[in-house]
């Protein structure tokens, strides 16, 4: 059986495209003493430690995840290293859920940093993520392979480029609430969609920017959680789902087409199902999506059950997910404005708890008392779902 599992403490520090002034395992400290000093805690209290960091190659070398040991709290202790490329944020999480929920551990720290605005063959190195024999040599890439999503998505359900610059505009403008944004500038609907194509239909200020930075997340017990937090946001519901690599197995598909994110649908439903949510629209009441291109969201809350599959650009055209919407979607300003790979994922976790906790500032909700938060990794093929409430299951 087991045990409830809360957050207690959050920090990150402010996301930035240069963090000259900071190494990459600093700015993994500088989060680690702000969550420690948000759960009212001290390192020596953490019990074991979970870090994200992917991909190793952008770091420049081997086994990254030594470098952290120290700075995180992790001396003497029970360490652990996750990477699920864009997912490994939300995977760090829930391996750091699982250690406190078996009963082993009462706190345990979940921390990454990235600084991957500062290196020069970011590009070169996510390409090489494709599958050799019967992939790579079609050029396929980060960016456009969440084109092809957007292509897909255009052709089944009729969605169009102005349905996608909404999206962007909306999540711009809730950055400017947002103090550690990476990109805090409002833009409209028409300046979204003359800027640079960088692969169509996806345009450059409807893409993620490069991030560096950190982020840290500290897990309780539910007697600890009582014991050090007056309004924990309680972990209730934890799931991930995993697909093929293989683009081209993901077109024309009954099931799983690459215009739908089915597998998020997939962990969706099982957290749902965890955390007693059978009415997502009505239960859930802010959302921590990842998507690192605008088109991506709307397949997204589709997948999370917000609506019928094709029905996303109408409500967003609707005014849904805005701060004071039916739903609110990434009031932090989302991937869109702030992607430090490693830590995106966990990022949406530490915003959707925020949210929870009634400590997400000038970007709060009101009345938050259930969140999702979602990761995605490789070739879209990774989805991580949580469920974060205001009580425990």
């Amino acid at each position: 059986m087991l045990r409830n599992v809360a957050v207690i403490g959050v920090g990150q520090s402010n996301f930035k495209y240069y963090r000259p002034d900071s190494t990459l395992v600093e700015l993994a400290q500088e989060a680690t003493h702000l969550a420690v000093k948000d759960g009212k805690i001290s390192l020596d209290d953490i019990e074991a430690v979970v870090v994200g960091v992917a991909p190793t190659a952008l770091f420049g070398i081997d086994a990254v995840e030594r470098w952290f040991v120290g700075a995180v709290g992790g001396r003497n202790k029970p360490f652990l290293r996750v990477n699920t490329g864009g997912a490994t944020g939300g995977s760090a999480f829930q391996a750091g859920y699982f250690h406190v929920a078996s009963g082993i551990f009462d706190l345990v720290m979940v921390a990454g940093a990235e600084k991957v605005g500062e290196s020069p063959d970011t590009q070169f190195i996510l390409n090489q993520i494709w599958e050799p024999a019967w992939e790579r040599d079609f050029a396929l890439n980060a960016i456009n392979m969440c084109a092809f999503q957007a292509v897909r998505h255009m052709h089944r359900y009729k969605t169009t480029m102005e349905d996608f610059a909404r999206v962007s505009v909306r999540c711009h403008a809730n950055a400017l609430l947002n103090p550690h944004a990476h990109i805090r500038k409002a833009v409209t609907t028409e300046e979204v969609l003359s800027s640079r194509v960088i692969c169509w239909p996806i345009t450059l200020l409807g893409a993620c920017p490069r991030s560096s930075g950190g982020c840290a997340v500290i897990l309780a017990s539910e007697r600890k959680a009582k014991e050090l937090s007056t309004r924990p946001a309680w972990v209730t519901g934890v799931q991930e789902c995993t697909n093929t690599v293989f683009m081209g197995d993901k077109m024309d598909m009954p099931f799983n087409d690459h215009a739908d994110f089915d597998d998020l649908a997939i962990a969706t439903k099982r957290a749902y199902d965890m955390a007693g949510i059978d009415l997502p629209i009505k239960q859930i009441d802010v959302a921590e999506i990842y998507g690192p291109f605008s088109n991506m969201e709307i397949a997204a809350v589709e997948a999370l059950g917000f609506c019928p599959k094709g029905k996303g650009a109408q409500m967003e055209k609707d005014g849904a997910f805005q701060l004071n919407g039916e739903l609110p979607v990434n009031p932090s300003g989302g991937v869109l404005c702030t992607n430090p790979i490693s830590i995106t994922a966990l990022v949406r976790v530490a915003e959707a708890a925020l949210q929870v906790m009634q400590k997400a500032e000038a970007r709060q909700v009101k009345n938050v008392k259930r969140a999702v938060a979602t990761g995605m990794g490789g070739s879209l093929q990774i989805h991580t779902c949580t469920i974060l409430s205001d009580e425990p299951r």
